[in-house]
């Protein structure tokens, strides 16, 4: 994505489209494309609204040539005569999405299919370098990022989920710790290609040396902490994690179920009760579960800076990609930002959130880089996160 040439660009823009479609129908197959969700919960859009919102987003930036998500920037009106009224994700406050008037099921269907066509016919006379293709990558690694979200809500409302991302993996590799020797990194995206703003701009890090596991922490390991009394003992949880955690009851990851007269743990994914693989990434934990299972286990949990250095490294014995990884840093601008032309994506959301890294199964591989920098606030379980630990 990153890097695609028109003629890639063309076919991801396609196989985007279908899996957002697909996912849409998931929530039809369920007859919840109307869901009515709390409008509290800020990760999740209603399906029929997010739908249109993605072909909107391609509208904006690539038919109408806005230059930023400023109300004012595009030049020329949308194809629906109150796309904007509906879909402008700046003016259209979240809480109200669940009570527009939006077009049929149908006509938003047509409205996609209109958006990809025209935006695949201007890809066709677009010349292949990187400002021209820009608002392109752009709009695909929107909807790229949304996808995700449809999942995280599939999962989130017990709903079944497409088969490939439903399946449980098998996970065999070993554990143990990589000890990286620490030195200079330009820390942020490359020049050229499409980088997020809050990758910008690249700058030089110091790292000290540092121990950090090979892979995420198992459901076994983390199990060792939950059946030694981890949710219990108040001095493993920091006072911000102990305030999550007198509001939830909580003594297992969220989706961790008993099996019926036994002791042994159930997960809970896409509505379906499995049996709970112990050499699988524990998965729907947030940072404050991170944090205290590292409390326990007398670790931390890396830098976002270490966890780049060591993707960057190649080290053959370090796996990512299977979750996205909370970090212990706090999501902050790098030296000199300058937020992009999709203005809301970071600067809202400095200093509340939280730094993931990596991506998960549910992830587009265009998305695979060891630059992104995800953030969620520290209480987020939906996110198909988890993490791993380090140690100096």
């Amino acid at each position: 994505m990153r890097f695609a040439t028109a003629a890639q660009l063309g076919e991801a823009m396609q196989q985007a489209r279908s899996s957002s479609l697909h996912l849409f129908e998931c929530f039809i197959d369920a007859q919840s494309d109307s869901i009515v969700t709390p409008p509290q919960w800020q990760f999740c859009n209603p399906p029929l609204w997010q739908l249109g919102y993605i072909s909107w987003f391609w509208e904006w930036f690539v038919l109408r040539d806005a230059q930023t998500t400023h109300p004012a920037s595009a030049v020329r009106s949308s194809l629906l005569s109150r796309g904007d009224d509906w879909f402008e994700a700046n003016t259209v406050a979240h809480a109200s999405r669940w009570s527009l008037d939006l077009p049929s099921r149908g006509a938003i269907k047509t409205y996609c299919r209109e958006i990809l066509d025209r935006c695949l016919d201007k890809l066709s006379r677009t010349p292949n370098h990187d400002a021209a293709l820009y608002p392109f990558r752009l709009a695909l690694a929107h909807e790229d990022l949304l996808a995700e979200r449809s999942l995280c809500l599939l999962q989130a409302l017990g709903l079944p989920a497409p088969a490939r991302y439903a399946a449980n993996g098998i996970y065999t590799w070993a554990q143990g710790e990589i000890r990286f020797p620490g030195g200079s990194l330009m820390l942020g995206g490359s020049e050229g290609g499409f980088v997020f703003d809050n990758e910008q701009p690249a700058y030089e890090q110091r790292i000290a040396s540092f121990h950090m596991d090979a892979n995420l922490i198992s459901n076994a390991q983390f199990a060792e902490f939950v059946e030694d009394g981890g949710y219990q003992r108040s001095n493993l949880w920091s006072p911000a994690g102990l305030d999550w955690l007198m509001q939830q009851e909580r003594s297992a990851p969220q989706y961790w179920r008993r099996a019926p007269n036994s002791f042994a743990w159930q997960s809970l994914r896409f509505g379906q009760l499995c049996k709970l693989n112990p050499s699988e990434p524990v998965r729907h934990v947030n940072v404050y579960e991170a944090q205290a299972y590292c409390a326990w286990s007398e670790r931390r949990l890396p830098l976002e800076e270490e966890w780049e250095f060591a993707v960057r490294s190649e080290h053959p014995a370090l796996r990512w990609g299977d979750l996205m990884e909370w970090t212990a840093s706090a999501f902050m601008p790098y030296p000199k930002f300058q937020a992009g032309p999709w203005q809301e994506y970071s600067m809202p959301h400095f200093g509340s959130h939280q730094v993931l890294r990596g991506s998960s199964f549910a992830s587009s591989q265009r998305l695979h880089s060891a630059t992104l920098r995800h953030f969620a606030l520290p209480q987020s379980e939906y996110l198909f996160a988890g993490f791993r630990t380090c140690a100096w």
